[in-house]
């Protein structure tokens, strides 16, 4: 594979992460997919040894860095341990943003230090029951009194939804008037009218707590008001170019581990008395699921580049969320395959990588919604043909 674009100093970051993992963080997964979640403390052991949230600036703990590299590192290191069930970048890269971006000082100075020290643990709340992509639909309203606001409404599939301290949640400020007038609110585990409900049973992922959140005149402060008002929409489309990014490191990671067990297994198994590496279909398979991997990294590497630049436009994204996405399923389910009856064994870790895989083509936007943003843009009138672009 082509050379990778990473710091000596990334490098180095890199071997103490992985060696964090090995020693915090491995040695309680199965214990915390038992429980359905894993245990605040993976939060706090990560915050205190610098390795929840790189990017804030000195005086909130962090490195002030934001080079997506580092994020980068992080993920594809949770995947390579399989602890990628932990979503401790979700917490650091995704939602953490929205309070730097966005939130006032006073906000910053109140939230990021526990946060970046992990004795806050962050979520957000789009997704609702009768409302993912289509943010338009969501129903959760939010009405200004004096001094305060009134949350009511439901939020589902909320990843770190039980264990959370700070949400920030999405709802509709002028439903009547404007579908996409929409405003932030930093809602607290302790505000009055805020109830978690189930820690949802999945289908992989198993130690992400995954819940349902209830918001019954829940009275939210307007010092709690992230951003400006009504202006909620935009800030969340905003982030979406990253945090797809962010996916398709993650999901392209995953996919590279996929392909390790599967090369490992079939060296060693043996099929009428030969390893099975040994046989034609074997070989075609796996040269395939390489070829597409190192090329689709190569993509995903420059695309964390033009984030870092400024340049990474949606479309761009949305391409590498649709390609590792489905790059992730594709390469787990076939050394599924050839894994045999050994593959549907939970002792195989092939077996939890096909099912971790499966969501990864719907959250963060499904594939179909990512062939609608590329198909708009490749088919607008100001669409720039291959052979003008600027390389």
């Amino acid at each position: 594979m082509l050379a990778r674009h990473f710091t000596e100093e990334q490098q180095m970051f890199r071997e103490a992460y992985r060696r964090f993992l090995a020693e915090e963080i491995v040695p309680h997964m199965e214990e915390w997919r038992e429980a359905g979640i894993v245990d605040r403390s993976a939060f706090k052991k990560a915050g205190d040894q610098g390795f929840l949230m790189v990017w804030p600036g000195e005086e909130y703990g962090g490195m002030n860095d934001y080079d997506i590299r580092w994020e980068q590192v992080i993920i594809e290191e949770l995947s390579y341990a399989r602890a990628s069930d932990w979503f401790g970048s979700l917490h650091s890269r995704i939602v953490g943003p929205y309070i730097t971006r966005f939130g006032s000082k006073e906000q910053q100075d109140r939230y990021m230090p526990g946060a970046v020290g992990g004795d806050i643990i962050l979520a957000i709340a789009m997704t609702e029951p009768d409302a993912g992509s289509n943010l338009a639909g969501m129903r959760t309203s939010a009405v200004e009194h004096d001094d305060h606001w009134v949350l009511n409404g439901q939020k589902t599939y909320i990843s770190n939804g039980i264990n959370c301290d700070l949400v920030v949640v999405a709802a509709k400020t002028d439903p009547d008037n404007n579908p996409h007038a929409m405003t932030l609110f930093l809602v607290e585990s302790g505000f009055e009218g805020f109830d978690r409900g189930r820690n949802l049973k999945k289908l992989g992922l198993k130690a992400q707590d995954t819940a349902e959140l209830f918001f019954n005149d829940c009275k939210v402060p307007k010092a709690n008001v992230l951003g400006e008002v009504h202006k909620g929409f935009y800030y969340l489309m905003e982030g979406l170019a990253e945090e797809r990014l962010l996916g398709a490191i993650g999901y392209l990671a995953a996919a590279q581990l996929s392909w390790d067990l599967t090369a490992a297994f079939v060296k060693e198994r043996q099929v009428f008395g030969k390893p099975l590496a040994h046989m034609q279909n074997t070989q075609f398979k796996l040269a395939e699921l390489r070829t597409e991997l190192d090329i689709t990294q190569s993509f995903v590497d420059q695309c964390t580049l033009a984030f870092n630049a400024g340049t990474l436009s949606p479309s761009d994204a949305a391409k590498a969320k649709l390609k590792t996405s489905e790059l992730q399923q594709k390469v787990a389910d076939d050394g599924l395959q050839l894994h045999g009856g050994a593959g549907f064994m939970d002792e195989y870790a092939i077996s939890r990588q096909s099912a971790d895989a499966k969501i990864a083509t719907i959250y963060a936007g499904s594939s179909e919604i990512m062939k609608m943003i590329i198909g708009r843009d490749c088919l607008g009138d100001d669409y720039q043909p291959f052979n003008t672009r600027n390389f």
